[in-house]
């Protein structure tokens, strides 16, 4: 289950590395600065629509462990009209506020006309990113990780073939980047629906159940915020890191930021895939109280990931220039950016620990543990280290911030995890 949520994830992570590499490739630096200026726009809604998503699918891994089906039904229809209705919200606020907002998240004069064009028409598109977003999630729930990868494939492949063409063979630079990424969401999203109106799904989508149910929803959305503030952390530290890299750094230091992010995406892809392809497993037999079975599934799950996860970190710590030279040919700016690379994965693959572990208490259901490591890294470690270490290390402060990110945070989920060992070794005791 795992492996193909691993492709399907990899395929996502090469979605917006592709986006990044024509971008860099056919109009400049100053558009990867634009691309990572909007980033955390992006994800907002994705954090919107992955934490009823991620929270919808571990109510219905249970509910099906449990044997009540008719349960699932109506939290799938809760999922999607909740969906709907967050996504209306958020792109009329962002067509409202387009320029105020995009400077907050720390576009310079010269970034914002590329911020612009790119926004105005992929937020156009954020209904389907949001939806296949949310059903990707709920089509994995019920175990069918082959459809949620072949979803995410069809709109990466899609995304790079439509990318040269409307960059350089229409000439459309960032406009073009914007217009492939919403043909190849809107894919995405049709594929996956059409599961549902081919009978492919045990959960079907049921018309009267359309409707958000209170009840579920503050259960949906008490699981879901771990990975929402996951997400929409991820937003607010992009916005901390853009500003603090704009002053100690200027664009250079955004355009960096932003190559060496789309590289992070290599290395923690596959591990939220193998967790991913593990969660409704784990949830269906926590639900079936089959605590022996858990705990396999948990070390399992940490193994693989680790494993995953150290593929592509010896890559880009063996390899840095030439991963960089993917997004530009500015020899200055790949050296000044292969230094960065690694200091920033320097830990990297320690994330596989605390991503299995936050996932994990999702899925059983346990969400006060699930808060506090989804909150662990990136408030508590990551944005503190951002505002306190570049006052003394300057523009290195940020890069080195990331790497004792990962180092904290992994200890403090590693206690999690080894007393939930403890326990489920007691349950399956008794």
């Amino acid at each position: 289950m795992g492996l193909p949520a691993v492709v399907g994830m990899l395929v996502n992570a090469l979605y917006n590395i592709v986006d990044t590499i024509f971008v860099g490739q056919g109009v400049g630096p100053l558009a990867i600065a634009s691309l990572a200026i909007v980033f955390p726009i992006q994800m907002i809604v994705s954090a919107s629509a992955q934490a009823i998503g991620i929270g919808t699918a571990s109510i219905v891994s249970r509910r099906l462990g449990e044997k009540r089906h008719e349960d699932a039904v109506k939290a799938v229809g809760t999922a999607y009209a909740t969906v709907l209705v967050v996504n209306v919200i958020l792109v009329t606020l962002l067509f409202l506020f387009m320029r105020p907002i995009l400077g907050f998240f720390g576009a310079s004069e010269e970034i914002m006309p590329y911020a612009m064009e790119y926004v105005s028409i992929v937020g156009a598109g954020f209904f389907f990113f949001s939806t296949s977003m949310c059903a990707s999630n709920l089509v994995r729930s019920e175990g069918n990780t082959r459809a949620a990868m072949k979803g995410m494939l069809l709109g990466a492949l899609m995304n790079l073939m439509l990318d040269p063409l409307f960059i350089f063979g229409f000439g459309l630079g960032v406009r073009g980047a914007a217009i492939a990424t919403v043909i190849s969401q809107i894919s995405s999203a049709a594929y996956l629906f059409s599961l549902y109106a081919r009978k492919k799904m045990i959960v079907p989508i049921v018309a009267s159940e359309l409707r958000i149910r209170p009840a579920i929803l503050r259960q949906s959305v008490i699981l879901g915020t771990p990975a929402f503030i996951q997400s929409a952390g991820m937003s607010l530290l992009m916005l901390l890191v853009n500003n603090t890299l704009g002053r100690y750094g200027g664009n250079i230091a955004i355009t960096t930021f932003g190559m060496v992010h789309k590289l992070l995406m290599i290395v923690i892809m596959p591990v939220l895939g193998i967790v991913q392809g593990s969660q409704p497993i784990s949830g269906y037999n926590y639900g079936a109280r089959r605590y022996d079975r858990v705990k396999a599934i948990l070390r399992t799950t940490v193994l693989t990931a680790l494993g995953f996860s150290l593929i592509g970190y010896s890559f880009m710590m063996i390899f840095p220039r030439i991963a960089m030279g993917l997004f530009t040919r500015d020899a200055e700016l790949i050296a000044v950016s292969a230094r960065v690379l690694r200091i920033v994965v320097m830990f990297i693959p320690l994330a596989a620990v605390q991503i299995t572990g936050s996932t994990y208490f999702q899925a059983v259901g346990k969400a006060s543990e699930a808060l506090i490591l989804g909150l662990s890294r990136q408030f508590f470690v990551l944005i503190p280290l951002i505002l306190l270490l570049p006052r003394f290390l300057g523009l290195d402060g940020v890069w080195f911030s990331y790497a004792l990110a990962d180092l904290i945070s992994t200890a403090v989920t590693s206690f999690f995890l080894l007393r939930e060992v403890r326990r489920l070794g007691i349950a399956h005791a008794r």
